[in-house]
């Protein structure tokens, strides 16, 4: 996107890997840059960084002297100009850090330092000479009742699946057992001790019901990789009553100061399957999304969820007006929360019926041309901790203690939630002896194939702000180690379960929960999908904890920045799901005109939610009881006038800028696709939303390149592009 004044631009992907000089605001010291490990060429000198600090503080310096203009201070304008990011880009564009990328320091560790270590000490392991030393040191462990202290775990056999666990310094785990008995399990790789592999999980075998392959072993705690899960067995024909295809296994953990999480197995397919065809919902064509006849198309909305039993996002009485008012505001999308905990109440076991009530209110929407972005509810894992979302059988607090401190204080000083999460990263087992992010992929992939299909479905959302359990702290900063190593595998392996029954829906995903609220830099690493987006949310932290809401622009543009600069890099579009979620109007108001200046997708927080009953009352609703009709006192009419602002809905080309201010709203578009596959032909149309309630006295339109359409004051224009025309410019104005 790299936007900036009305622009709308996404940078090439072939311009965006690489340069990771980030925009900073709210006047953080270069110091901190550093820390955050941002890079690039030449290397940074004594003199490079006296350049830097020039530009930055060049708003309060009297430039005759070269000293500083003490007036300034007090001086609004100047505040704004040295928070202005693009000031911070255009002083960090010739200077860098010489700190290569976490990519590549780990690549030169492990071909510098730990592969020859491993090879020199596997070949010891394994020689076929004598080995006094390693057989003493072996001895004398075993003698003190700690076991071998360097040596590879056994290999899993048919009586004993799982590989053995390596020595406790040295070694790699033993490789899980290759299921050969129909429909059998893999299995799981052993793990190794302080310093090596784990082993790969053994292979699912085909049957009537495939089986499910083993997950990998844990790499050294210090040093190491995990193994690799194995591959699922294929299912033949007659499978079970759910028809759906046995996962991969999960890869084991890396170690913590260096190792690569293993990679999820391949899974299975059925041969009786029905064939999943394209449903003609909504795609992701490069950095946008577009519909079947390849238009763009934006999505603006709001969050609407139930999370108290019984779940259903019906239950407070959204319905069919409260569907009519969103739309009738020119609102396009819902994000639409279920409750996995009413999905999966047993380990293993799911209600279609509590899915068939979140389908019914997908259908309510659709009436009224509204897509709902599905996303499993969560905060504070679950109502173990004052929260909800995670099921209780989820729950592994280690007996530690568990302070009801709310939210967010449980995320931060509770020890019992804090290793409720590390159990979940780890993939702990549940009661049943599965893998807690094997049953998280599973109740997915349940989801999704119940879904799949469904036109007005717009996505799949995995999880709703990742918290990183004790590593949180590492986290103030940026994350690298549990963005790459803990949050990346865990997509691809639900992304996968997805992708085992439903192709073509989008998948989302999210940056961890430290990214928007503070906001800082995201380390996740590649999606091995192309079908997805980059979702995350973003409050503006000064007006949340201080109640002010001066520089709530700079902050989202910060924040918005980062999400750029991640979705550009691998291609896909971002989609701002959460915002808002306050009383303070004005923080609201701060977000709109920067979301439009990066072309965002977005969703408001919320319709008419909180944590404990269906209305809001602390604020964040638009409607704040929907078993009441959305009229009158039961609206919140000055969060609408805001939220409801003019957008394109259905562009008949490529978007290049769109903004709305005091009144005024500003389009322009070329009639070029954005598959690149030549342009729209005359006549195709682009539709915008122009709500009664931003013009309660109707509006005049101005346009080059084509024609309106609509009626006169409709609150949904339609243009028609002219033949000829490479570019269409659109102005509306209160008439």
């Amino acid at each position: 996107m790299s936007r900036r004044g009305a622009e709308v631009k996404r940078r090439s992907t072939a311009d965006s890997p690489g340069r990771h000089v980030r925009a900073i605001g709210s006047g953080a010291a270069l110091g901190a840059v550093l820390a955050l490990g941002m890079a690039a060429s030449p290397p940074a000198d004594a003199e490079g960084i006296d350049d830097v600090l020039d530009q930055m503080l060049a708003p309060f310096t009297d430039a005759a002297t070269n000293t500083v203009d003490w007036d300034t201070l007090w001086n609004p304008a100047a505040w704004e100009a040295f928070f202005d990011p693009a000031r911070w880009d255009a002083a960090l564009a010739g200077v860098a850090v010489p700190m290569p990328g976490a990519a590549d320091a780990s690549a030169w560790f492990d071909q510098l330092i730990y592969t020859p270590l491993h090879t020199g000490i596997e070949g010891w392991i394994n020689s076929t000479g004598p080995t006094p030393i390693l057989d003493g040191l072996n001895g004398f462990s075993n003698a003190l009742g700690w076991g071998s202290m360097i040596a590879d775990g056994t290999a899993g056999t048919e009586t004993t699946p799982d590989g053995g666990a390596a020595g406790w310094l040295f070694g790699d785990g033993g490789a899980g057992w290759d299921n050969t008995a129909p429909g059998g399990v893999g299995g799981a790789g052993g793990a190794a001790g302080m310093f090596g592999n784990g082993g790969v999980g053994g292979h699912g075998a085909g049957g009537i019901d495939g089986g499910h392959g083993g997950d990998g072993g844990a790499g050294g705690w210090l040093m190491g990789n995990g193994g690799h899960g194995g591959a699922a067995g294929d299912s033949g024909i007659g499978g079970a009553s759910t028809a759906l295809p046995a996962l991969g296994g999960t890869g084991g953990t890396g170690g913590v100061l260096f190792g690569d999480h293993g990679a999820a197995g391949h899974y299975g397919t059925r041969t009786d399957a029905p064939p999943i065809t394209d449903d003609g919902g909504l795609s992701v064509t490069g950095r946008w999304f577009t519909d079947s006849d390849g238009r763009v198309v934006v999505l603006h909305g709001l969050n609407h969820n139930y999370k108290v039993p019984p779940y259903t996002p019906s239950a407070d009485g959204f319905s069919d007006d409260d569907a009519k008012f969103l739309a009738d505001n020119g609102f396009t999308a819902v994000r639409l929360g279920f409750a996995w905990e009413a999905v999966a109440p047993e380990p293993g076991v799911f209600d279609a019926a509590y899915l068939a009530s979140v389908a019914q209110t997908v259908q309510t929407l659709a009436n009224h041309g509204i897509v709902s972005l599905l996303y499993p509810t969560q905060g504070l894992y679950s109502s173990t901790f004052g929260g909800q979302g995670f099921p209780d059988w989820m729950v592994q607090t280690g007996g530690l203690p568990n302070p009801q401190l709310g939210f967010p204080a449980n995320y931060i000083f509770n020890p019992a939630e804090n290793h409720a999460w590390d159990a979940f990263w780890g993939n702990a087992k549940a009661p049943d002896g599965v893998g807690l992010q094997n049953h998280y992929a599973q109740m997915w992939q349940y989801v999704a194939n119940y879904f799949r299909g469904n036109p007005d479905v717009l996505g799949y959302e995995l999880i709703n702000e990742p918290w990183p359990g004790t590593q949180w702290l590492g986290g103030l900063f940026g994350d690298p180690h549990f963005d790459s190593q803990a949050l990346t595998p865990f997509y691809n392996q639900v992304d996968a379960a997805i992708r085992s029954v439903d192709p073509h829906t989008p998948v989302f995903f999210q940056p961890n929960t430290m990214f928007g609220n503070l906001p800082v830099d995201t380390h996740l690493g590649k999606v091995d999908d192309p079908n997805t987006v980059f979702s995350f949310h973003t409050y503006c932290l000064q007006s949340a904890v201080f109640g002010i809401d001066f520089g709530c622009g700079d902050y989202y543009d910060l924040a918005l920045t980062r999400a750029e600069h991640y979705a550009d890099s691998h291609g896909i579009p971002a989609y701002l799901t959460e915002f808002g979620s306050t009383s303070r109007l004005k923080a609201i108001d701060a977000m709109i005109p920067v979301a439009d200046r990066f072309g965002l997708n977005w969703t408001e927080f919320a319709y008419a939610t909180s944590e404990v009953t269906s209305s809001d009352p602390i604020g964040q609703a638009l409607v704040f009881d929907p078993s009441k009709p959305p009229v009158g006192d039961n609206v919140d009419w000055d969060k609408l006038a805001i939220i409801a602002a003019p957008y394109p809905q259905a562009i008949g080309g490529t978007p290049e800028s769109w903004s709305y201010q005091d009144g005024i709203f500003q389009l322009s578009y070329s009639t070029e696709r954005a598959d690149g596959l030549g342009s729209f032909t005359a006549g195709t149309q682009t539709v915008i939303s122009v709500p009664t309630v931003e013009y309660p006295n109707g509006y005049h339109v101005e346009v080059t390149g084509g024609t309106v359409v609509s009626d006169p004051n409709a609150p949904v224009l339609f243009i028609e592009s002219h033949g000829g025309a490479s570019t269409v410019n659109v102005v509306v104005r209160p008439a």
